[in-house]
């Protein structure tokens, strides 16, 4: 299985290729940026390659082109493998709505709302969710998914979740090892070398696996690490003579990658800055915004657009005081609405988003932000709180409806074209004097609206358009009186693009390309010791 270069490929409706899985030793050790490293490197090289994740759990999800939702990484691992996103990619993805709940969505489509506990425990879950058996109920779905995918492309690049030496859930498991297991899958398993402890984390992870499970363990990848990597090379030979596998790449840190994060949950709140190169304004000054760090925030990537333009400083708050000298202030979406409205009052920051509001200062609310931004809320499906008052400060109110929006709309605002994509339960009724937002080209309301200062959307993205995103922040800096200019020439997907590329490079020049190649198309080596204790 090569490409362009010379090699076999896959001819007529033949499999060809082969599948490996990039696992790590921790939540968030690298394994999405790695995985749409591989699959970068692979499509430059012409060969035919998608992403694919399990389960996943995030609240940064997308909408493909047939209207499923599956996680935000995996729509990014598509873009890198150059391919539509598609449902196959992510078959299950859970949605935490709480510390102990999670909306289960199979195959692009809600399932039904399940505790952890139910999510594991025996006996059906509520709103047709599987529960119990969840590896029997969703075992042969992934593996269908995974198949489907292998027919269709020379490769398959999949990303593990968490460790595989979680041994508590190893019996449940259809992501990492159970999935490695079933689809005959070699597995690299990933550590940031930058928290410390990397080859203590890469030996104990290996010897916490049942030797059926270490034998499609083929090595390891170190990510993130800042020096001379010649400084690495004992410890490599030591753990390669413990483990009798070798680290097959050592990554280097690399700033300024905006990639799409799996989730909010681990985002540091207080005066969180996204990574920017964008550099210094184009005018004399630059603009500010303030991103409220709400309960269950999800897509915060909406804002990843504005911290690429030059001059644009974005960061998240939680407490009033840091709205103060905000020149926009955005509530993001979020998956549980009415509770991220009583966050805002609890903290006093409803008060200051209404403050601002009065004084005709910019507010923009995305998604769930856009409906706390409204008068009034009816929830009997998210919550169950019944009717709850909004901030008041848009003419329009929201019912929660049991059926989700899924939806990749297009349209015009501010003059200039916009795309985006919905998430939703909240139903909008906006009132007829409103001033639109997003409008069909002719005038014509599809969503949102406006009043004052103040603006409203459900669609996620739409700030990623670039010619609408300028003559937003033209007219932010207007009101906020601030003497800033957008660059003319920021184009968002391409700076994506150079992202992805730098991913791309990343395998090519610090990874061992071919043991990869040998690894994805001939599976794992059929002599890999096993390192005890090892697990049940």
């Amino acid at each position: 299985m090569t490409g362009t270069d010379g090699g076999s490929t896959r001819t007529g409706s033949a499999r060809t290729g082969g599948g490996l899985l990039v696992a790590g030793t921790t939540s968030d050790a690298g394994k999405s940026v790695v995985t749409a490293g591989i699959c970068r490197w692979l499509a430059r090289k012409g060969v035919s390659v998608a992403p694919f994740k399990a389960q996943n759990m995030s609240l940064n999800s997308f909408v493909t082109p047939e209207g499923a939702e599956i996680g935000r990484a995996q729509a990014m691992q598509a873009q890198a493998a150059r391919v539509e996103p598609s449902a196959l990619m992510n078959p299950v993805l859970l949605k935490p709505g709480g510390d102990r709940s999670s909306q289960v969505v199979v195959l692009g489509r809600p399932a039904g709302e399940l505790s952890a506990r139910g999510y594991f425990a025996a006996g059906p879950g509520t709103g047709g969710a599987p529960g119990a058996n969840r590896r029997e109920a969703l075992l042969p779905v992934v593996l269908d998914c995974y198949e489907r995918l292998r027919a269709r492309h020379d490769a398959v690049i999949c990303e593990g979740a968490g460790s595989p030496a979680e041994i508590n859930l190893r019996r449940h498991d259809i992501v990492n090892m159970g999935l490695a297991r079933a689809a005959g899958l070699p597995a690299v398993v990933v550590g940031d070398i930058d928290r410390g402890g990397v080859f203590a984390s890469f030996f104990g992870t290996t010897a916490l696996l049942s030797r059926a499970d270490q034998a499609l363990v083929a090595g390891y990848v170190v990510n993130k690490f800042r020096g001379d990597a010649s400084l690495l090379e004992p410890g490599l030979d030591m753990l390669r003579g413990l483990t009798g596998r070798q680290v097959l790449g050592v990554l280097p840190y690399a700033h300024g990658l905006g990639i799409d994060e799996e989730d909010g949950l681990r985002l540091s709140l207080r005066g969180a800055v996204r990574e920017s190169a964008a550099g210094p304004p184009c005018g004399e000054e630059v603009l500010r915004v303030a991103v409220a760090a709400v309960p269950l925030m999800s897509n915060f990537t909406d804002v990843d657009a504005l911290a690429a333009e030059p001059g644009v400083l974005v960061r998240f708050a939680d407490r009033p005081e840091e709205l103060a000298d905000a020149d926009l202030v955005v509530l993001p979406g979020t998956r549980g609405t009415v509770r991220a409205l009583a966050w805002l009052r609890e903290r006093g920051l409803a008060e200051a988003v209404a403050r601002r509001a009065a004084e005709g200062r910019p507010v923009l609310g995305i998604c769930g932000g856009y409906q706390m931004l409204g008068e009034r809320i009816e929830d009997e499906v998210e919550s169950r709180a019944g009717t709850v008052d909004g901030l008041g400060l848009l003419p329009l109110r929201v019912r929660f409806a049991v059926e989700k929006t899924l939806a990749r709309p297009s349209g015009e605002a501010l003059g200039e074209p916009v795309t985006g994509y919905e998430i939703h339960h909240g139903v909008a009724g906006v009132a007829d004097s409103a001033e639109p937002f997003m409008t069909d080209g002719r005038g014509r309301a599809l969503d949102g609206c406006r009043a004052g200062s103040v603006w409203g959307t459900h669609w996620h993205g739409s700030l990623e358009s670039d010619a609408f995103r300028r003559a937003f922040l033209r007219r932010v800096a207007r009101d906020a009186g601030r003497r800033f200019v957008p660059a003319p020439d920021t184009a968002f997907g391409e700076l994506r693009e150079e992202q992805l590329d730098r991913l791309g490079d990343l395998i090519e020049e610090h990874a061992d390309t071919g043991a990869l190649l040998r690894l994805i198309e001939e599976g794992a080596p059929p002599d890999l010791p096993f390192v005890p204790p090892g697990a049940p």
